[in-house]
């Protein structure tokens, strides 16, 4: 009987496990980096962090220094895709963040402001919700993000069992880039969110049932795409090398913080 329930036990725990992912792969543009390359590597395995108040909510458990991890250099425009283990299995968003390094990016904790600039939610079509459950996800660094050292942020927030009787689950990685050859001024980027902080367990976000009858909408926690990264001018600058026009309206129609 104990040998009985040792297997069951065991197979509870495989199959949890199994039932986990992580985002460990890089590109910029057409060039895939290595596993860990890029990104911090985290201590927990594939594991989620489940706790609102924690620093782990960052950059992963492990994931508060960077200092063995390379920095992939980026300008504003290029797109950037994050692959993981294996596919999303999980319901709930994928979320992207910014946080811009006081200096080097490498001895950042994360502990400055945070801005998200994309959420991959879920269509809605006769009643059912349909999840971006994919192993590749793929955005454009903004184009009017100043030069500098960044934290580039992914999760997945899995509401798969809600709360309260269940705990959603943060599935994080954090990527570490330069961006260069911006001409956007440092005061751009401007954003408010804190991590952790920014998810709260009275977000409609984090406390939605999806199982439930009328689940219809839905919006990530952190609030809305853009929303906290500071680009709130509409000024025109004139480069006086080209003396072209660079706009950096950040009305939300932009095109530039589309997709």
């Amino acid at each position: 009987m104990k040998f009985f329930a040792l297997i069951v036990a065991l197979a509870v725990a495989v199959n949890e496990v199994s039932g986990h992912y992580i985002f460990q792969q890089l590109s910029i543009g057409s060039t895939k980096y290595g596993v860990f390359q890029h990104i911090r590597k985290n201590t927990n395995y594939n594991s989620p962090v489940t706790d609102l108040a924690s620093n782990d909510l960052r950059c992963n458990v492990g994931g508060a220094s960077g200092a063995q991890t390379t920095v992939a250099n980026v300008k504003p425009g290029d797109s950037f895709t994050f692959t993981l283990d294996t596919a999303v299995y999980h319901q709930g968003p994928i979320s992207l963040f910014l946080s811009k390094a006081p200096s080097h990016v490498q001895d950042y904790d994360g502990s400055g402001k945070w801005a998200k600039f994309k959420d991959f939610g879920p269509t809605f079509s006769n009643g059912q919700a349909t999840w971006p459950l994919r192993q590749t996800y793929e955005h454009k660094i903004p184009t009017c993000l100043p030069n500098g050292e960044y934290l580039l942020r992914i999760h997945n927030l899995g509401i798969h069992n809600p709360w309260p009787a269940g705990v959603p689950q943060f599935y994080i990685s954090c990527a570490q880039i330069n961006v260069t050859g911006s001409s956007a001024p440092a005061s751009a980027f401007a954003p408010t969110l804190s991590i952790p902080g920014a998810f709260k367990e009275t977000d409609p976000g984090y406390t939605a049932n999806i199982y439930q009858p009328g689940f219809t909408s839905y919006a990530a926690p952190g609030g809305k795409e853009r929303e906290h990264l500071g680009l709130v001018f509409s000024t025109r600058v004139t480069s006086t090398v080209t003396s072209q026009a660079d706009d950096y309206s950040t009305s939300w129609t932009n095109p530039d913080y589309e997709g």
